[in-house]
């Protein structure tokens, strides 16, 4: 086998899917199941950003909810105003790493104890529900967008071709936009953890006081780790958005960011593989159990994060590269040609 093959087989895989499923499930779905999947790869996304700062960070973010949210609402209320969505697709990821970027400074640099960051991020959150679902009233506009209060801005146009507002994207367009999006931000965050940053944001993780003792700024690189982590959730709320049409306070919820823990403690926190997967299969769960009237979704989901937390505290990442990689790995292999062959039995 190929050294190239052996050392990136996992990005091999990844990537081989990826292109199959970008190719293959418009095809082969019908439209609302389509749309379906397309909400699944924008949690993957979502999940995406969490995994990065946790994972590989060592920041416990409760409150990840708010940099999606944020996103999500900078969206709708450009994209109304402005009328195309290229510039709004760059604002909602702006002001959630603009937000990720102040509040990671005065924590990190206050060397505040990670359950103390979970704490603020997750207030943080609970502020911005509290103050968007209190916008009822007419007086609450931005620009020509009524905020709406809990019912939340309605009519939000999709992703157009850039700089050309009546070329709006429908349905497959907006699917292929989606996972060329997380195939991006997959392959950006693996590239990115391979170099001397992503190194030392692991070795931070592992000892912060010893990764300083080195002579690096270890608040320095966990403050830039989650402001890439606040922007790819804000690329994730825009497209939540643009995908719906409708954002509403529920994005905010302290529900919304448990559920990205959950999906994370489901596939494996310290993976990037392992989220996507949690965030698949948890959402396809919960909108299985919503179309049902037998057991309650929150019972059955919570039966199952215990399950995995006894079971299978590692997650679903681990079964995933121990027992398929293997497989991969064997297929790549390729057999010895008759020139080789030949060469051998002359010598």
């Amino acid at each position: 086998m190929h050294p190239f093959v052996r050392s990136n087989a996992s990005l091999i895989a990844v990537g081989v899917i990826g292109i199959a499923l970008l190719v293959g499930l418009p095809l082969a779905l019908e439209l609302f199941t389509l749309l379906r999947v397309t909400l699944f790869v924008i949690f993957a996304i979502l999940a995406l950003s969490l995994a990065f700062i946790w994972g590989y960070g060592g920041i416990l973010c409760f409150g990840h909810s708010a940099f999606f949210g944020l996103g999500a609402y900078a969206y709708a209320v450009s994209v109304i105003n402005v009328g195309d969505s290229t510039l709004p697709i760059v604002i909602a990821m702006a002001l959630p790493a603009l937000l990720a970027t102040a509040l990671g400074y005065f924590m990190f640099y206050a060397r505040i104890s990670d359950v103390y960051v979970g704490v603020i991020t997750l207030t943080v959150t609970l502020i911005f529900y509290n103050v968007v679902n209190s916008t009822a009233g007419p007086q609450y506009r931005i620009g020509d967008v009524h905020l709406g209060g809990f019912n939340g801005i309605p009519n939000v146009p999709s992703l157009n071709v850039p700089f050309d507002p009546n070329a709006v994207l429908g349905p497959q367009d907006m699917f292929w936009v989606c996972m060329v999006a997380l195939m991006l931000v997959y392959f950006g965050l693996r590239m990115l953890l391979r170099m001397r940053f992503g190194r030392v944001l692991i070795a931070v993780r592992e000892n912060e006081s010893r990764v300083e003792f080195l002579g690096y700024d270890a608040r320095l690189h966990k403050l830039i780790a989650f402001s890439i982590g606040g922007a790819i959730a804000g690329l994730a709320g825009c497209l939540f958005t643009a995908w719906g049409g409708f954002i509403s306070p529920t994005a905010f919820s302290v529900v919304q960011s448990a559920q990205i823990i959950i999906w994370l403690m489901v596939g494996g926190v310290g993976t990037l593989i392992g989220p996507m997967i949690g965030a698949a299969l948890i959402s396809w769960l919960t909108a299985s159990l919503g179309s049902q009237q037998t057991v309650d979704a929150n019972v059955v989901l919570g039966t199952v994060l215990l399950a995995f937390v006894l079971l299978v505290p590692k997650g679903i990442a681990p079964i995933v590269t121990d027992r398929l990689m293997p497989w991969f790995l064997s297929m790549c292999r390729s057999k010895p040609s008759v020139a080789s062959v030949s060469r051998k039995d002359k010598t």
